[in-house]
């Protein structure tokens, strides 16, 4: 039976400070736990019991199964050049982080730099929606600026803005980087001043009346499915 002290321990990693503090985060199903652990996570609890999982599950419908493990040590690794890499500029959503995390690792991108008011990515609405993905496609948090103002001057910068081109009708390179901005307000002026390829998704409906706008993730998958159809 877990304890109290257990249990209270666990419910404080739903917020960023908890995890911090005790360095730890939760995933939940069996799926996202396996693949923690099959990528080298340090578990330092498994949960299989029902009863147990039921009074420390952060989930509406507890899963079979859930992890508290270690926190990665921050990674120092460089800007992969040759890569294409994402970068997200305040994306706040924890289902949309998650599910962004979760694109990145179907069109192989293993890189996603993050501005420091993006979401945490140990969350674990976040760790849940990636289903799994998160143990193979490291997030690096900083400030991205920085990161791209250390880029060659030729490195592609691309970026979806509604005063971009037509992304259907551009050369698209193998490699860079593709910005994807907040949920309501886009990217930051200094980080749009960085994009030296804008790019915009065009619409197909018919008439007058469309939607405004993609939600963030539904347009990452857009942008990187047509940057690898043509890889």
């Amino acid at each position: 039976m877990i304890s109290k002290n257990k249990i209270k321990l666990i419910r404080s990693l739903e917020t960023k400070k908890g995890r911090e503090k005790h360095q730890l985060f939760v995933a939940e199903g069996h799926k996202v736990v396996a693949d923690l652990v099959a990528a080298g996570y340090h578990a330092e609890d498994i949960f299989d019991e029902e009863d147990d999982i039921k009074k420390v599950s952060f989930l509406q419908h507890p899963q079979a199964k859930l992890g508290v493990f270690r926190l990665p040590e921050p990674d120092k690794v460089l800007l992969p050049t040759n890569d294409l890499v994402l970068a997200l500029d305040g994306v706040q959503d924890p289902g949309n982080l998650g599910t962004i995390i979760r694109i990145a690792d179907w069109f192989g991108i293993k890189h996603i730099f993050c501005s420091m008011e993006t979401a945490d990515c140990w969350n674990p609405k976040v760790v849940q929606a990636t289903m799994g993905s998160i143990a193979r496609v490291k997030l690096h948090y900083g400030d991205l600026k920085a990161v791209l103002n250390a880029l060659p001057d030729d490195y592609p910068v691309y970026g979806t803005l509604l005063d971009g081109d037509d992304i259907y009708k551009q050369s698209l390179t193998a490699h860079g980087m593709i910005i994807m901005g907040n949920e309501g307000k886009g990217m930051t002026e200094e980080i749009r001043k960085c994009v030296n390829r804008k790019l915009f998704i065009p619409h197909f409906a018919s008439g007058e009346s469309h939607a405004e706008s993609l939600n963030v993730a539904i347009a990452t998958a857009i942008v990187c499915s047509e940057f690898r159809r043509r890889g």
